[in-house]
């Protein structure tokens, strides 16, 4: 059988991450980041998933195994040493995301005493919340894949702790809130602010994480975030999604797939949801293409963030297919088919963005190569979607 071209693709993609990274062959210095790796381990999966291959499957599990150790740890510039979670070896090891993780960043935290210079956050280290719910997506997808549940077990373990340090009540009182970015330990806040879609992300994310716990058979040795989700569903309320960010689109129309399969798999009762996600998406989507980014040189031009939206795309080809086949749960004259409809007219951008990124000239500028690693396993995500969109 001729292989999909498409496929050939992604296994080369793949290859080389695996090597440049240091996952295979091992590197003495694996390098990790943790938004990167949470789409490597969907992409890996999903080559399994295509060829049946047990090497790609195999380096999934190594991929979750490795960011535990590297990211689950302190640096090596630290004067800490051993699991962030302060738990011992042995214990660690069991619980391995119980600390959470750290980002991956190049440069180390900054400490509470030092100044706070906004640009150079961005180069440092500590835990974005965001990064942890992609985290916890991998893990569940992983346990779903293999049917092994200590990965969801310790997607919820993640969720836990996240959802203890990030939220807060603010000292004037009133609703929770959340922090955009903590500290290695999760001690103290370095950007105070929230997230604009992070109370959403957690609230799907642990709906899915729960679902899928209460299919465990042992599933009273689970966490339970029922508390969690419905602390992050007051959080989410009177909120606005709109984003004009290609990557926040993309996220936006990602979870509005992600909503529709929790729907019909789980009965979900918030189907309004699924509305607003496809209509805090149409404002943003309209005002990106309007400007026409696309055709701008490479130079000045950000692929992860183009290739997010293209990944978001193919959430709505996936929910367009989804609701033709579920006509129990999505009738022909259900509102959703019209905002889908106008949501297709902007597929073309898919080959436009991916096409793009896929010839070698665009591959050699310094915007590619600065962010090599996203760019390729987020590409690849695009080319191959199944695995990291279905629940």
């Amino acid at each position: 059988m001729k292989q999909n071209p498409s496929l050939s693709l992604v296994q080369e993609i793949m290859t080389e991450f695996a090597n440049l990274t240091g996952l295979s062959p091992a590197g003495e210095v694996p390098r990790r980041y943790l938004w990167t790796d949470a789409f490597a381990v969907c992409n890996f999966l999903e080559l399994y998933r295509q060829t049946c291959e047990e090497k790609h499957k195999h380096l999934a599990l190594l991929l979750v195994d490795q960011v535990h150790n590297v990211l689950g740890r302190h640096r090596e510039d630290d004067s800490r040493t051993g699991w962030i979670s302060g738990l011992d070896e042995q214990k660690g090891k069991m619980h391995p995301t119980k600390g959470g993780l750290r980002i991956g960043k190049k440069m180390n935290e900054r400490s509470p005493f030092d100044r706070f210079d906004e640009r150079l956050e961005w180069d440092r280290d500590g835990q974005y919340y965001h990064y942890l719910t992609k985290w916890m997506h991998a893990l569940n997808r992983v346990s779903r894949v293999t049917g092994d549940t200590i990965y969801n077990t310790w997607a919820m373990e993640l969720a836990k702790t996240a959802h203890g340090k990030f939220t807060y009540v603010p000292p004037s009182g009133g609703r929770k809130r959340m922090y955009w970015k903590m500290s290695i330990d999760l001690s103290y806040p370095l950007v105070e602010s929230m997230g604009h879609h992070d109370p959403l992300d957690g609230f799907i994310t642990y709906t899915q994480l729960q679902a899928t716990a209460a299919k465990d058979s042992e599933k009273s040795l689970c966490p339970d975030l029922n508390e969690e989700i419905t602390d992050m569903a007051d959080i989410c309320k009177g909120k606005s999604w709109t984003t004009d960010d290609p990557l926040g689109i993309g996220g936006l129309l990602c979870d509005a797939y992600k909503v529709a399969q929790i729907i019909i798999n789980e009965n979900f009762e918030q189907t309004d949801l699924l509305e607003t996600l496809l209509d805090s998406s149409l404002p943003g989507l309209e005002s990106y293409a309007r400007t026409n980014p696309l055709e701008l040189p490479a130079d000045y031009r950000l692929a992860f963030r183009e290739l997010g939206l293209s990944i978001g795309l193919r959430a709505v080809e996936k929910l367009q297919g989804l609701i033709e086949e579920k006509p129990g749960f999505f009738n022909k004259k259900h509102p959703l088919r019209t905002r889908i409809e106008i949501l297709m007219r902007y597929a073309p951008l898919i080959e436009k963005i991916e096409n793009f990124w896929l010839e070698p000239t665009s591959k050699k500028t310094d915007s590619w190569m600065e962010h090599r690693d996203i760019n390729m396993v987020m590409l690849a995500t695009s080319l191959a979607p199944d695995a990291y969109l279905t629940l």
